[in-house]
C-alpha cells in the first residue's frame, strides 16, 4: 500500500515562529493544566454511570500508505453515550461549579458524587447553567445540567443544523438560535447571563473568565491519559484539530508536562475558514478570524482562541496545518471505507482534520520535510466525535453512520 491509494489532498502547513522545545512546562502551564487537576478529575469522571476508556484503534494499512511506522486513532464517539469527548469537559465543568457554589453555602468541601444525593438536586434547581455551543458543548452542558439536576440555556449561532439543536434539547435544555457567528453567540450568552444571574459554562476563556474553560480542559486530559496508558510506544507525532484551543492545549499540556523537550512533535489543525491559532501564531499575538466562518466542521467553526489555550500552545505548537472541508470529507469517507482490514470508523466532519492533514502531508515532500515525517514516525490522532448530525454525516459520507457502525460490528474479532 502506498501514498498513490490515498485521496489526492492538499494542505497548507507552516512551523510555529515561536516553538521553543527548551521552554519548561513552568508553574503558571502547571496552574492551568498539571498533573494534580488531572487526578482530580480522572477520581471524579471515573465514578460517574457509564464511564469507560474508549478504545483506541490501531490503522496499519494507512500507516504503510502514510508511510510511516504505525497510527493510532483514540475514537470518543462512544463518550457517555454523548458522541464525543465534550462529555468530559462540558459536564464536568458543571459539575465542578455545582460544587463550588452548593459547598460555598453549605460551608463544606463536595465531590460530583453528593450532588446526586436528593437534598442537593433540590438545591441545584436554583442554578442556572448557560453557554454558547457548534453543538458538541452545549450537548454536554445540557446533559450536565439534566444528570444534575440544575437548569440550562444553550446558545446557537445562525449555521448550527437543527439536528444538532435537537441533540441539545433532548436533554431538556432551553436552546435560543442567534444571529451571527459562533463568537456572537459567546457574547450573547455572556450578556444574558450577566442580566439573568447564569453561571456561563464556556470552553474559551478570556480576561476575568478563567475558572470554567480550566475545568473544561482539565476534563478533557483523562482522554489524553486513556490515550497515553494505551501505548505501547510514546507518539512521535500528534495531529489535533482546533476550534478555540482547549482540546489541543489538553493534548499538548499533557505531553509537554511529562516528556519536556522530548515530547512528541505538535501539530494542530484548523478548517482554512476558521484558522485563529494559525493566524495568531503568524501575527505573534491574538488574532480573530471573523465573518461567516462557515465551515462543515462546525466543532471547529470558532474565530478567537481561547486566551488559556493560547498560554500552552503559542510555544508547544511545532506546527501548524490548515485544511478545506473538502479534505475533511475525504477523510471521514477513507474512515468510514478503510484501507485493507484496518477498522472500520464512524467519524464526524470535526474529528478528522487531523486525519486530513496526514493524508495531505504525506504526499508532499516539503510537508513531510516540515513535520518530520518518515519512515519511523508513529503518528496519534484523537477522533473527537462520531456522527453527531447523523443527517450531514449521510450526505457526506454517502452512508448512513448506522450502516457504517454495522459494518464495523462485522469485522471486530
Amino acid at each position: 500500500m502506498t501514498s498513490a491509494s490515498l485521496p489526492a489532498l492538499t494542505v497548507d502547513c507552516f512551523a510555529n515562529p515561536a516553538a521553543n522545545r527548551m521552554t519548561p512546562y513552568g508553574a503558571r502551564r502547571t496552574d492551568i493544566l498539571g498533573a494534580d487537576a488531572l487526578a482530580l478529575a480522572q477520581r471524579e469522571l471515573s465514578q460517574w454511570q457509564g464511564y469507560a476508556p474508549t478504545p483506541l484503534h490501531s490503522l496499519p494499512a494507512l500507516a504503510r500508505a502514510l508511510g510511516v511506522a504505525s497510527v493510532h486513532y483514540k475514537d470518543e464517539g462512544g463518550r457517555f453515550g454523548l458522541g464525543s469527548f465534550k462529555a468530559l469537559g462540558g459536564a464536568y465543568a458543571v459539575a465542578r461549579l455545582l460544587c463550588r457554589e452548593l459547598g460555598r453555602k453549605l460551608g463544606r468541601a463536595l465531590g460530583t458524587q453528593d450532588l446526586l444525593r436528593p437534598e442537593m438536586r433540590a438545591l441545584c434547581q436554583n442554578i442556572t447553567v448557560t453557554c454558547a455551543t457548534d453543538g458538541n458543548h452545549g450537548r454536554s452542558v445540557a446533559w450536565g445540567a439534566q444528570r444534575f439536576g440544575c437548569q440550562c440555556v444553550i446558545y446557537i449561532h445562525a449555521t448550527v443544523s437543527e439536528g444538532r439543536k435537537e441533540a441539545i434539547a433532548q436533554y431538556g435544555a432551553q436552546v435560543v438560535r442567534t444571529s451571527g457567528n459562533y463568537d456572537d453567540a459567546v457574547r450573547q450568552a455572556d450578556a444574558d447571563a450577566q442580566m439573568h444571574g447564569r453561571f456561563v459554562i464556556s470552553d474559551t476563556s478570556y480576561p476575568g473568565y478563567m475558572d470554567v474553560p480550566r475545568d473544561v480542559m482539565q476534563g478533557y486530559q483523562l482522554m489524553v491519559e486513556e490515550a497515553a496508558a494505551q501505548l505501547q510506544e510514546r507518539p512521535t507525532h500528534i495531529f489535533v484539530q482546533a476550534g478555540v484551543g482547549g482540546l489541543a492545549a489538553a493534548v499538548c499540556g499533557y505531553f509537554w508536562e511529562r516528556d519536556g523537550g522530548d515530547r512528541p512533535f505538535y501539530v494542530v489543525v484548523e478548517p482554512d475558514k476558521a484558522d485563529c491559532l494559525a493566524q495568531s501564531a503568524k501575527a505573534g499575538a491574538l488574532t480573530a478570524v471573523t465573518g461567516d466562518i462557515d465551515t462543515l466542521m462546525a466543532g471547529l467553526a470558532c474565530g478567537e482562541v481561547s486566551h488559556l489555550a493560547w498560554e500552552i500552545l503559542e510555544k508547544g505548537t511545532d506546527a501548524f496545518c490548515v485544511i478545506s472541508d473538502s479534505a475533511a470529507v475525504q477523510a471521514m469517507r477513507l474512515l468510514a471505507h478503510p484501507l485493507e482490514a484496518d477498522p472500520v470508523i464512524v467519524a464526524g466532519e470535526s474529528a478528522v482534520a487531523g486525519v486530513a492533514a496526514a493524508l495531505a502531508a504525506s504526499q508532499s515532500d516539503t510537508a513531510r520535510a516540515l513535520l518530520g515525517l518518515n519512515a519511523g514516525s508513529r503518528i496519534l490522532f484523537f477522533g473527537s466525535e462520531a456522527a453527531t448530525d447523523p443527517v450531514l454525516y449521510a450526505e457526506l459520507v454517502g452512508e448512513t453512520a448506522q450502516a457504517v457502525a454495522e459494518r464495523a460490528d462485522k469485522v471486530v474479532v
